[in-house]
């Protein structure tokens, strides 16, 4: 018989579309509200934060104007996000495959007086909304890095824009993944190759995953999206910012000022439509 192993080791080992997703509610189950309150603060009740260097949208300005548009929030955890785009003008749909997360969302929505009215669990892997739905789809850190196919979440995405829609997500650096996930000195030293894509996975005593993480490359992003039908318009490496020093996880100023630690991809699916894209150039060190 196999001995039993601590709680929260980490393996890599392949992790399926359903054992990801299975692992990943559960584990965003239990930690919604620990989460929320960690993170809360820097979050916002109604606030878009694209990553842990502190980008946020009202200042960034990555969307452009969304008066008018009907959103697709993916992985929207407390929704703070979704909050946002409705007090900009958007009409906002916002998901997540935790129901614990969503429960956090509609505290949230009591405290700030701001209710996302179309809130929904769901799986990024297969959409439950009609093809051509939204002018917009976002995603901040939410869904993408956790599901083993992020080539069908590029084409679900794809599928539910309408033609002229974009596409805008931020996920961890894909460089990211060959160092330890820790915010110090020993998180600057290579641990495994950028190239093996073998899932980074927690499990439990029994060896069953709590936990899943997904890596792409660079080049594996851009050939989704492209799969997909959409065009990459623009590949954002935020900076770190002086004189910020909240530690986030593996983010800190220690290893921000050395190696980018977020991505923030923007995409569109070609056609004529309504949602004009706002010119990017100006955010790329932002």
């Amino acid at each position: 018989m196999d001995e039993a192993v601590p709680d929260g080791t980490v393996v890599h080992r392949p992790a399926g579309p359903a054992e990801s997703a299975r692992a990943n509610r559960h584990w965003w189950d239990a930690q919604a509200r620990t989460y929320q309150d960690e993170h809360g603060a820097f979050l916002g009740d109604v606030d878009l934060l694209w990553c842990p260097e502190g980008v946020r949208e009202g200042q960034a300005d990555l969307l452009g104007d969304v008066t008018g548009l009907d959103v697709l929030e993916v992985g929207c955890g407390g929704a703070q996000g979704a909050r946002w785009l409705i007090t900009a003008g958007a009409r906002v749909t916002a998901f997540d495959v935790s129901a614990g997360q969503l429960r956090e969302s509609r505290q949230l929505d009591e405290r700030s007086g701001v209710a996302v009215p179309r809130l929904v669990q769901a799986d990024a892997q297969r959409l439950p909304f009609r093809s051509e739905a939204f002018d917009l789809v976002v995603s901040a850190f939410g869904g993408i890095p956790f599901v083993a196919d992020s080539a069908r979440t590029m084409r679900e995405c794809a599928r539910v824009l309408r033609p002229g829609g974009r596409l805008v997500f931020s996920v961890t650096h894909p460089v990211r993944w060959v160092f330890p996930d820790d915010p110090g000195t020993p998180g600057l030293t290579v641990g495994q190759s950028y190239f093996d894509r073998t899932p980074y996975v927690e499990v439990d005593e029994r060896g069953e995953a709590v936990y899943v993480e997904h890596h792409r490359t660079i080049g594996d992003r851009v050939r989704e999206l492209v799969a997909a039908g959409l065009v990459l318009d623009d590949l954002i490496e935020p900076e770190w910012p002086p004189g910020h020093d909240r530690e986030w996880g593996q983010w800190s100023p220690l290893r921000g000022a050395l190696l980018p630690g977020t991505s923030i991809w923007l995409a569109h699916r070609p056609g004529d439509g309504q949602a004009s894209r706002p010119d990017s150039s100006a955010h790329r060190s932002r």
